[in-house]
């Protein structure tokens, strides 16, 4: 469905995370898309219908889905919409969109490893048995146009892709010509995006490092000349150099704390996440341990912490 005026109509679906609402962008030009999908709820379904027909529209009007990344407040809603022929990402999302029994195997085997490894206590394992259990709130479809850092989206050529890795690996943010900046979860008003520990990607054999590369890519959002930003989550806002620097501030506040804690003494990971996090960690073992292992990488990364192995566990220690 062509349109004679190229627009973003933003829309607003309801999740039942404690992030709150999720944003969902409604992009008209050569083809009518939608920027993600919302979560996988009848609410968040009659949310969005109902906001596309005040705009006058309905779900078989759209023509093509295009993903800021996988997570299920973000993809839940793509397999109601008949009309939808093109699903675009970047390539990590696709064993999320497939249900894909095998990679979500391999995800809770390096789950299993990545804990057992930083001393993380055997009674957390069922943690690790509900991650698959997320799907239920995740859409299925066939992702059927790979895009990635340079490209233009299909369909919109004043937009340009480029690569935010760091919150999730399937991470893609869009920029137009003017200077908006759909961001999904990269860059968020009121709160700070959890970096998530990630297995490796097919074919690579190091675990990536999310905090490292969401701070690269905040970098990078600082050279780009963006003008606003549309969220994934919370209010549309121009400030970018002020909330980048907040994230920043922090961020090393967390770093800091961490080392004046291994200087008490050598710790494994999850010691760290139990004083870091003494409220959440019970019931967020995975959010936790993903902020306190993405601190000890930052911290390495500057060569403030060294480690050691015992008994199979990694030890942190204070340079």
């Amino acid at each position: 469905m062509k349109v004679a005026k190229k627009s973003i109509q933003q829309m607003t679906v309801p999740t039942p995370f404690a992030v709150g609402d999720t944003h969902v962008y409604l992009l008209k030009g050569d083809t009518l898309s939608l920027v993600d999908a919302g979560v996988r709820t009848e609410a968040a379904w009659n949310a969005l219908v109902e906001q596309l027909k005040e705009i006058g529209y309905k779900p078989n009007d759209i023509e093509q889905i295009i993903l800021t990344h996988h997570h299920p407040d973000h993809t839940g809603l793509i397999d109601r919409f008949d009309r939808v022929t093109n699903i675009v990402g970047d390539k990590n999302v696709e064993p999320w969109l497939s249900h894909d029994d095998d990679y979500f195997s391999r995800f809770e085997a390096f789950y299993y490893e990545y804990f057992d490894a930083n001393g993380v206590p055997s009674r957390f394992r069922s943690h690790i048995d509900k991650l698959r259990k997320q799907l239920v709130w995740a859409g299925k479809g066939i992702l059927t146009t790979v895009i990635e850092e340079g490209d233009l989206l299909p369909g919109y050529p004043e937009f340009r892709v480029v690569e935010t890795k760091g919150h999730a690996q399937s991470h893609l943010s869009f920029l137009r010509d003017d200077g908006t900046f759909i961001g999904g979860d990269h860059l968020l008003h009121h709160i700070s995006p959890n970096p998530i520990m990630e297995p490796p990607s097919e074919g690579e054999t190091e675990r990536s490092k999310p905090l490292l590369q969401y701070r690269d890519n905040l970098e990078k959002c600082l050279s780009l000349d963006i003008n606003v930003v549309l969220p994934g989550h919370g209010k549309i806002f121009t400030d970018v150099e002020e909330v980048v620097s907040r994230v920043y501030a922090k961020q090393e506040n967390r770093a800091n704390k961490v080392l004046s804690l291994l200087k008490e003494y050598s710790k494994t990971a999850f010691q760290l996440c139990e004083q870091l996090f003494p409220r959440q960690f019970e019931s967020q073992i995975d959010l936790t341990m993903s902020e306190t292992i993405g601190q000890l990488d930052y911290l390495e990364n500057r060569g403030l912490v060294t480690t050691t192995m015992e008994d199979g566990v990694i030890i942190y220690h204070a340079n």
